[in-house]
């Protein structure tokens, strides 16, 4: 059986990404769930031209021959709130790998109420290909309790002006923020999905130390998303997207060690393999719908074969999927067998 949900990461031909991280820097508000430097694991400081060429060479060391495509991508900040001298000065430094031809393009994330054809005009002159824009909600109550300091109508104004010149667009979206449920987290999915931007990511809510959303915890006026709840949640979302045929290129923050202490994360569902849990979570529903149609034809001994890559995908983490079903449909022995004929995006069973 073909899951048409599934599109796994290892599939997407995706660019070799060089980040260069910009804390908090060009945001002229602070959102109630930010801390910065926990989330990058970057103190708060403004790179120098050198640095930025510096850490440009290291990271082009580590590309692989098989990557062709590489960005330089301006992460972590509001990259069009800051000066536009220093933000010509980083374009610059950037590049200068692009017309050397050991860099395709440039891309950055910044925030919908810093587009506008005046910045969009005087981005011309640079090879920028990539623009992100940290969205977060479609919903203006919830943009507004979480402080955010735009509204929705600024998300498709701006994606609206960058259709306009070309540009690959990606959406940011949040899932478990102040104020937010899981209907209204579905009409942000839809609401972005009509916009037809060329990727997502999809971020849950945690509880950072030092952040306003930290206090509110602390207060019990803040309850965040268990993980199990959140993964069910984007795992709908992410369906919703591939349906829309818009790529899912992130589910969940990215693993790092300040993220990882123990300290940082006061609440909320954090886990380093988030994306890898909603995978798992699509499988066993498949399976289950696999199942559930030759429930009366069921022996004590199943098959399952999926491509190697998604052997720990069927099997969930711990074995999870395998015991669930086991004690779902009363199977005594579930053999997962790797199968290179099939593409990632199937799953045949033996009953």
């Amino acid at each position: 059986m073909t899951l048409s949900g599934i599109q796994s990461p290892a599939r997407n031909y995706r660019p070799f990404i060089i980040p260069v991280f910009l804390p908090n820097i060009g945001c002229p508000h602070k959102c109630v769930f930010c801390n910065q430097t926990a989330i990058t694991g970057e103190k708060r400081k403004i790179p120098s031209p050198k640095e930025i060429s510096l850490l440009i060479n290291r990271f082009l060391g580590y590309k692989g021959e098989k990557r062709k495509r590489v960005q330089i991508a301006f992460y972590g900040g509001n990259f069009l709130g800051l000066k536009q001298d220093y933000i010509k000065s980083l374009l610059h430094e950037a590049a200068k790998f692009v017309f050397e031809g050991r860099v395709e393009s440039i891309r950055f994330s910044t925030r919908p109420d810093s587009i506008d054809d005046e910045r969009l005009d005087f981005l011309k002159e640079f090879p920028v290909a990539t623009i992100e824009l940290g969205v977060q909600s479609m919903d203006d109550d919830v943009l507004a309790m979480s402080r955010r300091g735009h509204t929705s109508f600024d998300t498709e104004k701006a994606v609206c002006l960058l259709k306009k010149r070309d540009y690959e667009i990606g959406l940011q979206m949040m899932v478990g923020l102040p104020g937010d449920d899981e209907t209204g987290a579905l009409e942000t999915g839809r609401r972005i999905a009509d916009m037809k931007p060329d990727f997502v990511r999809i971020y849950p809510a945690v509880v950072l130390e030092n952040s306003l959303l930290g206090d509110w915890y602390k207060k019990g006026k803040y309850i965040p998303l268990p993980l199990e709840q959140c993964v069910t949640l984007v795992k709908k979302l992410y369906l919703l997207f591939r349906k829309n045929r818009i790529s899912v290129i992130r589910m969940g923050l990215q693993s790092s060690e300040s993220l990882d202490m123990e300290s940082t994360i006061l609440a909320g569902p954090y886990h380093p393999a988030f994306g890898a849990l909603v995978y798992s979570e699509i499988f066993l529903d498949k399976a289950v719908s696999i199942l559930e149609s030759k429930k009366k034809d069921l022996h004590d001994m199943i098959s399952i074969k999926v491509n190697q890559r998604n052997i720990s995908c069927i099997r969930g983490q711990n074995n999870r999927n395998v015991k669930i079903l086991k004690q779902k449909f009363h199977i005594k022995s579930i053999e997962i067998i790797p199968d290179m004929t099939l593409t990632e995006d199937m799953l045949e069973i033996t009953a």
